[in-house]
């Protein structure tokens, strides 16, 4: 006999069809397990993408992915500065601390507080700001053709030299000239189908920029400068036909600015990247150490301080080729992390392109996407031996007191259009209610426990 208040399933059915048809007390079918887990994990899942999906779609989240980003890889610079630079402090007779507290007081000391400066900033102030800078970046950048004061290497006059005191002037004309290019394009937004509109004033104004930097034959730099120009100009809705128009004369004029240039080494360090490096001895020592660096970084790295091309063997290991040490201590794991943080910082400014409301904002924050992110690409090509090397270093991360601080004030400058954004800015304004409120609700809960365990006492 079955069991009272139970119904029997045919003796032909099934076990799965006996246990899915068998009934509790009440009538209502029994689930089956394997197949309410299922049900539940597929709940959870969708609950979870809906979450992700409105936290990605909140007011504040391209903010809080660029203040994450920028800190984030603001900190691993400092740290693999340090790494890096102790055995050449130590070479050099100072202290192994030496470039790292450098890289510290610039960051913290003098890059931090204008960043916060910077962060600040409205588009009305960028409007009355944009000409003074350019023409006080311009006039900085001509110091360094001054006998006395401007200095330089490689065959580069590319800074300023002063008891206790050098700089890179060319790093400020990257961020002045990114405002600048903000205001006149998004005054002229509308006529920019038409090429004299185009021409000026914006790359009349870009070109004497660019033209200031590679008269101290900085090719990386003016690269890095043409790269910003075109990011700001596409947002800004230039005709493709220029883009394709001035891309060739900008391959042009690289290529007659090499070949008139017979006693540097730029020609030869392209021809040792298209036809392998033969030389280990000259061009191609600093390459080939950077590739070993990464290869014997496996996947998860020797350890941090463990690198072994840092002790005088890669030179620029905290510059220009940082990148192979952090490949080597921290393996294939922080290469990835670096470029990770560098795609977060990247999507978080394609945001504030696509979605900002003020013009300028836009264009300025297009041509700093396209200075920061392609510096990095470049940086990284380099040490890959994808590119030729053209000395340049990886934003917030290699060492340089002039790189460092401006693209700091860059990003703060980014980061401001983000908190100006009308929702943004709105829930900005309420969160110091929220704040207010939690800790008063955190407040009466201590005073209840207290209370609480005074009575039990």
């Amino acid at each position: 006999m079955s069991a009272p208040g139970r119904t029997r399933a045919p003796r032909d059915a099934p076990a799965g069809a006996q246990a899915r048809a068998s009934r509790d007390t009440t009538g209502q079918a029994v689930r089956d397990p394997a197949a309410q887990r299922r049900s539940t994990g597929a709940v959870l899942r969708s609950a979870a993408a809906r979450r992700f999906r409105a936290a990605w779609a909140g007011p504040l989240t391209t903010y809080y992915l660029l203040v994450g980003s920028t800190a984030l890889l603001l900190v691993l610079g400092l740290v693999m500065v340090l790494s890096s630079s102790s055995v050449d402090s130590i070479v050099r007779g100072g202290s192994p601390y030496a470039a790292f507290l450098d890289q510290t007081k610039y960051a913290l000391v003098i890059g931090l507080p204008v960043m916060l400066l910077a962060t600040r900033m409205t588009t009305a102030w960028q409007a009355h700001l944009a000409w003074f800078a350019l023409v006080a970046a311009l006039v900085f950048q001509s110091a360094v053709f001054v006998p006395g004061i401007g200095c330089g290497s490689g065959g580069n006059q590319n800074w300023v030299c002063l008891p206790g005191f050098s700089a890179q002037p060319s790093e400020a004309v990257k961020l002045a000239l990114a405002l600048w290019l903000g205001v006149v394009l998004a005054r002229k937004q509308p006529l920019l189908g038409q090429v004299r509109h185009v021409v000026v004033p914006g790359l009349l104004g870009a070109g004497v920029a660019i033209s200031a930097v590679l008269a101290g034959k900085d090719l990386g730099t003016t690269l890095v400068l043409g790269l910003l120009v075109a990011g700001a100009l596409f947002v800004a809705g230039v005709p493709m036909w220029m883009f394709g128009t001035g891309g060739a004369l900008g391959a042009l004029g690289v290529a007659l600015f090499i070949a008139s240039q017979p006693d540097s080494n730029r020609a030869q360090r392209i021809e040792n990247w298209l036809g392998g490096c033969t030389d280990s001895a000259g061009l191609c020592f600093q390459p080939k150490h950077g590739t070993w660096a990464l290869a014997s970084g496996g996947f998860f790295g020797l350890g941090l301080g463990e690198s072994r091309q840092k002790w005088s063997y890669l030179p620029a290991a905290h510059n220009d080729f940082i990148f192979a040490i952090i490949g080597e201590e921290l393996g294939l794991a922080g290469t990835l992390l670096v470029l990770g943080l560098f795609a977060v910082l990247a999507v978080a400014m394609l945001r504030l392109v696509r979605y900002h409301p003020e013009p300028s904002a836009r264009i300025t924050t297009a041509g700093i996407f396209a200075w920061v992110i392609g510096q990095a690409l470049i940086n990284i090509a380099v040490v890959l031996r994808l590119a030729p090397v053209v000395g340049v270093p990886l934003p917030l991360v290699s060492a340089g007191g002039s790189a460092l601080i401006m693209t700091m004030v860059a990003l703060g400058v980014v980061i401001s259009y983000a908190r100006s954004d009308p929702q943004a800015a709105a829930a900005l304004a309420a969160q110091p209610g929220v704040l207010r409120r939690s800790i008063a609700v955190l407040g009466r809960s201590s005073s209840v426990g207290r209370s609480r365990r005074s009575r039990r006492g």
